[in-house]
């Protein structure tokens, strides 16, 4: 049989072929610990972040980022050999734009830059696995190593001994730093630009992100920075008084803002127009009511743009008057359509859930989450209608829910979420812990995948389809973190009945749950569940000791 090779370079020369499965190296099969070691690190790979955010942005226009080409703190900072001041903060309001400019500054730098080597990460507030300090780097040292595979030895060094714990344990911080540190320093690496997105959504840990950019910046003259983030007092306080940082404000620069979203709004309208087959005179109308109403955010066009892709021709003059200029008053105008809507209480326990858990659901593991909640919102098809219903606060790509901006969840939390979790944010992390259970109770059985052989190796198993824990994995991760942040709430702290079920699905599905994470590459989160699980009860026993 004729091997079937493929070859790709990386960018320090090395060859990489795949023969069978087998990766392939300069001739020789790679060391499995490096393949080990990469799959850890692998928190997120932000190439694929930033091609979903381009696609749920509206994909990436270039006439709405390219006025930073002609900014002069741009310039400087992307021309200067000096390197006087090698950190570039765009900062600005939600909305503005910053996600879409930096995905911009990336991809030009990368075609204006072809020896430099270009790492980057997208921090994401309602994604419990990509918004703290600990992920950044991650992110970033694996868009490094991917480039150049020669620098995976500064990982290797310290991953031989400790393995995947050693980017999750208590000393992971320090442990990623000395790595990045010794990485950045690397003779391997010539010219590096470094890019974060969204530096106000980093929560566990920023402070320390943010002196590291600053010391890094100060020690490594090959380094530049570009980050972006809101107006928030933390990084504010930092980034004003440090000599290395160039500012861009997207208030400052709201000439040079305005001209993007107008170009932005031309180019969507146009395609809208052909879409839904507007007459001239409607395509004009809806063109002067977005660029009259914006105020210089794009997200607000962004919304009313796909409101009006679900809105008949014949309907658009009236349904633009029912768009308020401003960001938050259109968020008070969806959540009104969603009190009026036949779904109105589906909506808002759907809304209710995504504001609770830890990461992005997909539809089937949403589908879990909400079974038995509520009579007739039971199944897939259901619950797709009903996200359609909920006033574009959600958007489904890939089968994966989100919501639509992380200024949509300030709105929810701060505005409505009385109306949204009616009985407490505690009532809902319980919901969702019992739901987790009764899920996995239903779900785990022996041998999930079909295996037969219980000493198959990693590299061999292949999840069948379709899936037989699909609708689990989110259950199977997170069950133990939604009890523990139920635990405020004495009603749920003391409760028996908590224990008793932890109990039986401990006695029932302790080791198909095992067997679970090992399938789903996630053996380290359990033994963080089972320990935080000890926690809670120790601390539940002495309270009932002392009533």
């Amino acid at each position: 049989m004729t091997a079937n090779i493929q070859q790709n370079g990386t960018n320090d020369g090395t060859q990489i072929g795949v023969n069978e499965g087998t990766v392939i190296i300069a001739g020789s099969p790679v060391d499995p610990l490096d393949q080990a070691c990469l799959q850890d690190l692998r928190i997120t790979d932000p190439r694929d972040d930033k091609e979903r955010i381009k696609s749920t942005s509206d994909g990436l226009l270039e006439a709405s980022y390219q006025w930073i080409r002609d900014n002069e703190a741009f310039k400087r900072w992307q021309d200067d050999k000096s390197n006087s001041k090698p950190v570039l903060w765009i900062r600005g309001n939600p909305g503005k734009g910053k996600t879409m400019l930096l995905c911009g500054i990336i991809e030009d730098l990368a075609k204006s830059h072809k020896n430099a080597t270009i790492s980057f990460f997208f921090c994401q507030a309602t994604d419990l696995r990509i918004n703290s300090a600990k992920s950044v780097l991650r992110g970033l040292i694996y868009l490094l190593v991917e480039q150049h595979r020669s620098l995976l030895r500064h990982v290797r060094a310290r991953y031989d001994s400790a393995r995947e714990r050693l980017f999750k344990d208590v000393n992971a911080w320090h442990a990623l730093v000395s790595i990045f540190t010794q990485i950045l320093e690397d003779s391997a690496l010539k010219s590096v630009y470094l890019g974060i997105d969204a530096l106000d959504e980093c929560g566990d840990g920023r402070d320390l992100l943010l002196d590291l950019i600053i010391e890094t910046a100060k020690a490594n003259s090959k380094i530049k920075w570009v980050v972006s983030s809101r107006n928030e007092r933390e990084i504010t306080e930092l980034f004003d008084h440090a000599a290395q940082v160039a500012l861009i404000s997207l208030e400052m620069s709201e000439a040079f803002v305005s001209e993007a979203i107008n170009a932005f709004i031309e180019h969507k309208v146009a395609d809208l127009a052909q879409k839904k087959r507007y007459k001239l005179e409607v395509r004009r109308k809806v063109h002067r009511h977005l660029v009259l109403n914006t105020r210089g955010t794009f997200l607000w066009v962004s919304l009313v743009l796909k409101n009006l892709a679900r809105t008949q021709s014949r309907h658009v003059n009236e349904k633009l008057k029912t768009f308020p200029p401003g960001l938050d008053a259109l968020y008070h105008r969806m959540m009104d359509q969603v009190r009026k809507s036949d779904d109105a209480d589906f909506c808002k326990q759907i809304l209710g859930t995504i504001l609770t858990v830890y990461r992005p659901v997909t539809l089937s593991e949403l589908g879990s989450l909400l079974a038995g909640r509520m009579d007739g919102l039971d199944d897939i098809d259901t619950i797709s209608d009903v996200i359609e219903s909920c006033g574009s606060f959600l958007t489904v790509r890939e089968d994966t829910v989100t919501l639509v901006h992380q200024s949509a969840k300030d709105f929810l939390d701060k505005e409505v979420q009385t109306e949204v979790l009616p009985k407490g944010v505690e009532s809902e992390h319980h919901a969702i812990f019992s739901q987790c259970l009764s899920t996995l109770v239903n779900t785990l059985r022996r041998d999930m995948f079909g295996l037969r052989l219980p000493g198959t190796a990693k590299a061999q198993i292949r999840a069948p389809s379709p899936n037989p824990l699909a609708s689990a994995e989110y259950a199977c991760v997170y069950w133990v973190d939604h009890l523990d942040d139920c635990q405020s709430n004495e009603a749920y702290r003391l409760s028996l009945k908590n224990r008793e079920m932890v109990d039986d699905f401990l006695r029932r599905k302790y080791l198909n749950w095992l067997e679970a994470l090992s399938l789903l590459g996630k053996i380290s989160d359990g033994i963080g569940a089972m320990r935080k699980l000890q926690t809670i009860f120790e601390v539940s026993f002495e309270v009932h000791l002392y009533m």
